[in-house]
C-alpha cells in the first residue's frame, strides 16, 4: 500500500500537495499546505489491511511529511479474511464472440449454470501475502517504459527550450515535444542525439523487471533537404549515421515518432520508429528536434482517443455504428461521418460557411469537441419552383450528415469491442405548425438539430473523469406553404449542441456507510445484548 497514490498524475514530476508522490523531494514537501489524498489503503473489504497514512509538520522548519504505516482492522462483520481466488485479482478481457468459436462459448456458458471456479483453493493465509505481491509485473499507465540500461527517453523541453534527453516516456501516454539542440557541424558525428543510434541501441523490456526484450525496428526514414523537401527511403533497413560531407552534416534526426504495440494484460510486444533525417550547414548553431510517441493494443484498430479513460475539453467526441448482423462481427463499426475524409468517427454539425447557403454547405461539416457549446447555420432561399419532398431529404442531409452515428462513446477511450461503453444516441422529431392564408398545398421540411449531451464526472473526487451518460438529437421540422409564383422566402437553417454537467455535487463533512438489506438471527450476538 505504500508504492499506491492515486494523486501522482504527472510523469517524472511532482505533484502539488501529493504526498505521497516518489518524485517529490524534501524541498517540495517543505512547499506543501496539506495533504491531498491523507489515508491511503487496498480493498476496503477486508478484515485487516495496511493503511499508510500521509500528514504534514508545518511547526518544523522547514515542514516535513510524516510518514506512517498502520494496521487497519475493518469494524464490519462482513469482510474478507483472505483473498485466495486468484483470478479476481487482475481484469482480464471477455473473449468475445465470433462466428469461429460461437459454439464453443455456447457450450460452456449456455447453460443454465457454468463454474468460475479455478483449478484449485489456496486456503493457507499464511501464504495470502507472499514477498513479491507488490512486484508489477505488467505496464500500468503512466510508469516510465523500461530499457535494458534505464528508461525510454523522449526528449523534452525543460526550464529554457533546450532538449533534456532525461524526459521518460510514460506507459499509455502519448506524447509530442519538440526542443532545440546544440550542433556543431565539426563535431556532429560524435553527437549521439544526433544519431538514429540513440534512439533503437537500447531493448525495451516487455513487461517491468524481466529479461525478455522487444528490440526497436525502424519502421520508415524520411530525408529533408536543406529546403524543407521531404522523400521518402525504401531501404530504410540501413543505419544512417551523421557524417560530414562538403561543409554540411548530413544523416542528421531531426524527429523521431515511436509506435508501442501492447496487449491487454500490459505487455509490450512490438516497438517501432519513424525517423526524419536532414542535413545542417556549418552556419547552423542549433536545429529544432521533434519527438512523439503513440501507443496502439494489439488486435485494435489505431483510432485517436479523446482521453483516457475519461473526455478531455476540447477533443472530439467519438462516434460510431452498429454493424448488420450483430454480434458478427462483436463490437461496433467505425464509419465515416457525413464525409469520406472523417476517417476517425467524430460527432459532427453543420459547418458555418461564408456564403451560409444551406444548398451549398453541403458536405462541410465541423467535429463536435467534448465541452464546447456550439451553433451553425446557414440560409435557405425558397421559390414557387422548389419541390417540397426533395428539399426535405436535402436539408435533413445538410443538418444530419449523410451518415448520422448512432452511438457515441462513453469515454474518451472506449474500445470499439466494449459494448457497453457506448451510449445509443435519442432521436427525437418536432413539428412547428405555421398557419398561411396563401397555401395550396404544404409539407414539413427540417430546419434545426439540436444535440445534448448530458455528461457527469465518474471515479475519484481527486481526479474526476468525464463520462458522457445520454445524448438526445432533436430534429425541428416547420410546414413548406407553396409560395405564389414570383415570390421567394428565406428560411434559417440552424444546428447547435449544448453540454449539460448532470454530476451529483459532493457533500462534505460526513461519510455515508453502505447499508445491508438482511435480518440477523435473533440469537446472532448471545449473550450479549
Amino acid at each position: 500500500v505504500a508504492k499506491l497514490c492515486v494523486c501522482d498524475l504527472l510523469v517524472a514530476q511532482c505533484d502539488v500537495n501529493c504526498c505521497c508522490d516518489p518524485d517529490c523531494s524534501a524541498e517540495d514537501y517543505s512547499l506543501f499546505t496539506t495533504c491531498s489524498v491523507p489515508v491511503v489503503t487496498g480493498d476496503s473489504n477486508l478484515c485487516s489491511q495496511k493503511a499508510a497514512v500521509y500528514s504534514l509538520d508545518v511547526e518544523a522548519n522547514p515542514p516535513e511529511r510524516i510518514f506512517k504505516l498502520i494496521d487497519q482492522v475493518n469494524p464490519s462483520i462482513f469482510c474478507i479474511h483472505a483473498t485466495n481466488y486468484k483470478q479476481a485479482l487482475y481484469l482480464k478481457s471477455p473473449e468475445m464472440p465470433t462466428p469461429e468459436n460461437f459454439d464453443r462459448l455456447l457450450d460452456k456458458f449456455g447453460g443454465a449454470s457454468f463454474s468460475a471456479e479455478p483449478d484449485s483453493w489456496n486456503l493457507d493465509t499464511d501464504a495470502q501475502n507472499p514477498p513479491d505481491v507488490n512486484e508489477t509485473y505488467r505496464y500500468e499507465y503512466g510508469v516510465p517504459v523500461q530499457t535494458e540500461d534505464a528508461f525510454l527517453r523522449l526528449p523534452s523541453l525543460v526550464v529554457s527550450s533546450w532538449c533534456s534527453d532525461e524526459n521518460p516516456a510514460g506507459f499509455l501516454v502519448n506524447q509530442a515535444t519538440k526542443c532545440i539542440r546544440s550542433v556543431s557541424v565539426e563535431k556532429c558525428d560524435s553527437i549521439q542525439a544526433l544519431s538514429m543510434l540513440f534512439y533503437i541501441n537500447s531493448s525495451i523490456l516487455a513487461v517491468p523487471k524481466s529479461s525478455q526484450m522487444v528490440n526497436i525496428t525502424v519502421q520508415s526514414i524520411v530525408v529533408q533537404s536543406l529546403n524543407g523537401m521531404r522523400n521518402l527511403l525504401h531501404d530504410s533497413d540501413v543505419l544512417r549515421l551523421p557524417m560530414v560531407l562538403d561543409e554540411l552534416c548530413i544523416n542528421v534526426v531531426l524527429g523521431v515518432n515511436y509506435h508501442i504495440t501492447y496487449t491487454d494484460t500490459g505487455e509490450i510486444i512490438e516497438a517501432a520508429a519513424a525517423f526524419v533525417l536532414g542535413a545542417i550547414s556549418k552556419e547552423a548553431l542549433s536545429i529544432e528536434q521533434s519527438f512523439e510517441i503513440s501507443f496502439t493494443q494489439e488486435n485494435t484498430e489505431a483510432v485517436p482517443l479523446s482521453g483516457n479513460p475519461g473526455y478531455v475539453v476540447g477533443l472530439p467526441v467519438r462516434a460510431g455504428f452498429r454493424p448488420q448482423g450483430y454480434p458478427f462481427p462483436a463490437g461496433f463499426l467505425f464509419a465515416a461521418l457525413a464525409l469520406s475524409s472523417n476517417k476517425h468517427s467524430q460527432l459532427t454539425i453543420l459547418q458555418s460557411t461564408s456564403t451560409q447557403d444551406c444548398l451549398a454547405a453541403q458536405g462541410a461539416r465541423a467535429p463536435v469537441l467534448f465541452g464546447y457549446n456550439m451553433i451553425s447555420g446557414c440560409k435557405l432561399r425558397i421559390t414557387a419552383a422548389t419541390k417540397c419532398q426533395p428539399l426535405a431529404q436535402t436539408l435533413l442531409d445538410v443538418l444530419k450528415g449523410q451518415s448520422f452515428p448512432e452511438y457515441v462513446a462513453s469515454f474518451g477511450n472506449s474500445q470499439v469491442q466494449d459494448v457497453l461503453d457506448w451510449v445509443p444516441i435519442t432521436q427525437l422529431h418536432i413539428s412547428e405548425q405555421r398557419i398561411s392564408n396563401t397555401l395550396q398545398s404544404s409539407c414539413q421540411i427540417p430546419v434545426s438539430l439540436g444535440i445534448e449531451v448530458k455528461w457527469t464526472k465518474y471515479g475519484s473526487l481527486v481526479n474526476p473523469q468525464a463520462r458522457i451518460v445520454n445524448v438526445t438529437a432533436t430534429i425541428t421540422t416547420t410546414t413548406l406553404k407553396q409560395l405564389p409564383s414570383g415570390r421567394e422566402r428565406i428560411i434559417p437553417v440552424t444546428s447547435s449542441v449544448v453540454f449539460t454537467d448532470i454530476s451529483s455535487p459532493a457533500e462534505p463533512g460526513y461519510k455515508v456507510w453502505p447499508t445491508i438489506n438482511i435480518k440477523l438471527p435473533f440469537d446472532f450476538f448471545y449473550p450479549f445484548v
